[in-house]
């Protein structure tokens, strides 16, 4: 049977998450077990996998908002109803986010997987405001990983020029 909603209590504007193998998609549920989202020109179920999906995505400067069903969405993923930032903005109202998600359906828009993405176009319907958690975590995750190398770099330096200093005053006994 079709996934649905139901026992995720979703309502109209929530906001859906869908936890894909590389990555998690977003969408916004607007009623009747439908979801509007923003997509790049791909398909699900291609022999690339989701390594493969995730290549399109990144190399996608276009996408198109979608009115789907919500299992030919999400497929055998999971997913729940995330509104992951509730705590810091006001949700518009319901009927609003619904009504302009719609307006969106079928409108090609440009894409970059960090700028301009699902997450950045679920949460400017809900909130009024582009964000992407996932884009702000890989952020730093990447920042954490440079400073890492550039501390081990700087590491081997110092070892090199210690190592360096010593030779030379053991040659000059």
């Amino acid at each position: 049977m079709a996934p649905t909603l139901f026992d995720s209590d979703a309502k109209p504007g929530d906001l859906i998450e869908i936890y894909r193998a590389t990555y998690n998609h977003w969408a916004v549920f607007i009623g009747g077990n439908e979801v509007v989202h923003l997509i790049p020109p791909t398909h699900r179920g291609s022999d690339s996998g989701g390594f493969g999906e995730l290549l399109t995505f990144l190399d996608s400067s276009r996408a198109q908002v979608r009115r789907q069903k919500i299992w030919e969405v999400v497929g055998s993923d999971r997913f729940n109803v995330n509104n992951l930032l509730d705590d810091e903005y006001q949700p518009r109202e319901a009927y609003a986010i619904v009504r302009d998600a719609c307006r969106m359906v079928g409108r090609e828009l440009p894409y970059n997987v960090a700028t301009n993405n699902c997450e950045h176009f679920v949460t400017e319907l809900r909130y009024g405001k582009p964000e992407s958690r996932q884009v702000q975590a890989a952020a730093v995750i990447g920042g954490v990983a440079t400073a890492g190398i550039a501390v081990a770099v700087l590491g081997a330096a110092l070892f090199s020029a210690l190592s360096k200093d010593d030779r030379q005053r053991k040659n000059h006994k």
